[in-house]
């Protein structure tokens, strides 16, 4: 029998979007959001249009207005029509949309340049209060966690993307790409294959295309779930421990310096998150793993060495007693 006097329900995949993206918006971090805009970053592949259906189907029973921002990175020929193709798309889902072109530099490779330009674009173009919800999927989590392995940068890398990182929202971090693909073909929406998605010469495509499916087959399926699964614990951990180094961060910080003494009697790993966030916030860039460790020397295993060299000509020192950030240059007395 069908549901809803007649009407037949939804398909199984159609479901699995829109529900994905209700949990998240009736979540009660996303409660600050509720009545804005919603605003959808849109590609023109399966997991932005199907993130884009289930934002206007949700948006509908809700009464508010879905934007849809199409980046055109202009990396490829034909870049233009592809951007054009996706808001006509966008406009037929009942979205208004709108194409932005951005100028995408070389710093860093490729791939992370035009990340930048695109987020930059995108929070910039949003409407004021709204949540910018991203395609991001399982699959897309798995690949991440598998690159933050490979770089060794901590348990932050490893716990992959947030599903609500305001402005950004990524409400199918629990949804299989196929499900999108599906739910794509079900309501006769036509993705775009983006011709990057299958260049080996990206690490993330060799990921998909090579490792994770040699990982599937020798550890006999599962491996993409249990990394979106050890990724959510991960992220629940360091969400912990940074709760606790704030705590500990109030008491050992006076001023611009911190209390090298008080520090030292805190574990290594709260220790290195209280460093961490203050030389961040004193605009030192791109911790690595090895200038927060020569950083936590000058605490936990100080005897009157001179503090390490750090990035944007930053030098951290211990003098009196207490940690000190200053440009490369000046020397105070240790001690």
């Amino acid at each position: 029998m069908r549901e809803n006097g007649g009407v037949p329900p939804p398909d199984p995949a159609v479901s699995a979007v829109r529900g994905a993206l209700r949990r998240l918006l009736g979540s009660a971090e996303a409660a600050p959001f509720r009545g804005a805009p919603l605003t959808v970053a849109c590609s023109g592949g399966a997991d932005s249009l199907a993130l884009a259906a289930a934002a206007s189907h949700v948006a509908r029973r809700e009464g508010v207005a879905v934007h849809g921002l199409v980046v055109d990175h202009g990396l490829q020929v034909g870049s233009a029509d592809v951007a054009a193709r996706a808001a006509g798309q966008l406009r037929g889902l009942g979205c208004s949309a709108r194409v932005i072109e951005v100028e995408v530099g070389r710093g860093g490779g490729l791939e992370a340049a035009a990340r930048r330009a695109r987020y930059a674009a995108l929070r910039a173009q949003r409407p004021p209060g709204s949540l910018v919800l991203l395609g991001h999927t399982l699959d897309d989590q798995a690949e991440t966690v598998l690159l933050g392995l490979g770089r060794g940068s901590g348990a932050r890398s490893i716990a992959g993307m947030r599903p609500l990182d305001p402005p950004w929202a990524r409400p199918f971090l629990g949804v299989r790409r196929a499900t999108t693909e599906a739910a794509c073909a079900a309501l006769g929406l036509k993705p775009w294959l983006d011709p990057h998605n299958s260049d080996a010469r990206f690490t993330r495509v060799r990921l998909r295309t090579e490792v994770l499916p040699l990982l599937e087959d020798t550890l006999q399926g599962g491996v993409r779930e249990a990394l979106a699964r050890t990724a959510r614990q991960l992220r629940e951990d360091a969400d912990a421990l940074d709760l606790l180094a704030d705590e500990v961060r109030g008491r050992v910080e006076a001023g611009d310096v911190l209390d090298a003494v008080a520090l030292q009697e805190v574990p290594g790993a709260l220790r290195r998150r209280v460093l961490r966030v203050w030389l961040l916030e004193r605009g030192v860039p791109e911790i690595t793993d090895e200038h927060l460790r020569a950083a936590d020397a000058l605490v936990s295993d100080w005897r009157g060495q001179g503090g390490p060299a750090l990035p944007g000509d930053f030098v951290l020192r211990r003098a009196h007693g207490t940690l000190l950030v200053e440009a490369a240059g000046r020397k105070p007395p240790n001690g």
